[in-house]
């Protein structure tokens, strides 16, 4: 039985005419009429669509052979228990790409909230010490801590949400697989469709760091007071986390392309390395973490000492280390240094990999 004849078939079994049919469909008469005289295809999109109204697969339409089998809306995994290869069906594939492009504008928001935080604290430090308002420091670092302390709840609550959504989707980094019959097609066409938003969002998020450094850059040549220099560090920070926002929402549905297409960091190759990757990021970050909180909650006075670590620590133009609105420089330079690591490890483990299989 063709695609056609299916069609035809599944549409007189609901008692439909051809006109009834297109109005659920958004087309026209003709397209319907087409389809089922064999005329012409009806495209991904549409098999998709045809599939949520009939309540049947895809695979269903798609493969002639397939009247013969039990087809069941939703069916994504077809793999015997031996085959370590998982079968992706064209529904599953549409349904993963449609959710992450749902959630992906919040994972950006819960994302540049981690970054924006320390801003209304610099701000409130600020103003208690250089601009001589009657918000006293004490006050100003508790507010400020208060609106930080916020800011990282939602975050933290806006990624822990999305991520439990997305958590049946996880063996897609894992596993290897096998987009079914049409699967491929559509996620290749997708991905082309967005290739040039990508590449803009990508730009513009480099773009807006450079941005962000400037004023800070133009407050040293000026010799501008202190206020100034915290309001440009705080400025930097909201570059940052808008080009943070930038990266992470355009990113993952650009990855969520890769994920399904098996390309990128997503490649069969390295799904085998995920494992170790994932451990080696898990206590990186760990670490990163309590050095971060350690130095945060650690006062001046732990560091002006006349030892190395206060001449070190303690400068002479008076930079508080153990303040929170210095101390998130750490994430940056921790960034920056987990890619070069992650790199170095990833090469030796390739190399070791390679002398294994000669």
């Amino acid at each position: 039985m063709t695609l056609a004849e299916k069609i035809a078939l599944l549409r007189k079994q609901k008692g439909w005419s051809q006109e009834e049919l297109a109005d659920k469909m958004d087309i026209s008469r003709q397209s319907v009429s087409k389809w089922e005289s064999g005329q012409s295809v009806p495209d991904l999109d549409k098999i998709i669509k045809i599939s949520n109204i009939f309540a049947v697969s895809t695979d269903y339409l798609l493969k002639e052979e397939g009247e013969t089998e039990d087809f069941t809306s939703g069916q994504g995994e077809s793999r015997s228990e031996g085959d370590p290869v998982r079968s992706v069906s064209l529904e599953e594939a549409d349904e993963f790409m449609e959710l992450t492009r749902r959630l992906a504008n919040k994972r950006g928001i819960g994302t540049g909230l981690f970054v924006f935080s320390p801003v209304c604290l610099l701000i409130l430090g600020g103003l208690s010490e250089y601009g001589g308002t009657v918000l006293t420091e004490d006050g100003a670092g508790g507010l400020g801590m208060i609106v930080l302390l916020l800011f990282v709840a939602i975050g933290a609550a806006i990624m822990t949400f999305t991520g439990m959504q997305l958590s049946k989707y996880e063996y897609l980094e894992k596993e290897k697989i096998s987009l079914g019959f049409g699967a491929k097609e559509l996620v290749e066409k997708k991905k082309e469709s967005f290739e040039k938003t990508h590449r803009v969002s990508v730009c513009a998020g480099v773009v807006l760091i450079f941005v962000g450094i400037i004023p800070l850059m133009a407050a040293v040549a000026l010799e501008a007071g202190e206020m100034a220099y915290t309001c440009c560090v705080a400025f930097i920070l909201v570059t940052v986390a808008v080009s943070v926002y930038c990266f992470v929402r355009f990113g993952s549905i650009w990855e969520s392309y890769e994920k399904l297409l098996q390309e990128g960091d997503y490649s069969r190759e390295k799904k085998e390395l995920k494992p170790a990757d994932s451990l080696f990021s898990t206590a990186y970050w760990c670490i990163v973490t309590a050095i971060y909180l350690g130095l945060s909650f650690l006062g001046p006075d732990f560091y002006n000492g006349s030892g190395w670590m206060g001449r070190w620590m303690w400068m002479k133009n008076g930079m508080k280390w153990g303040n929170w609105g210095v101390t998130w420089v750490i994430w940056p330079v921790a960034a920056v240094l987990f890619a070069g690591l992650k790199a170095i490890f990833n090469g030796i483990r390739q190399a070791k990999s390679r002398r294994q299989n000669k």
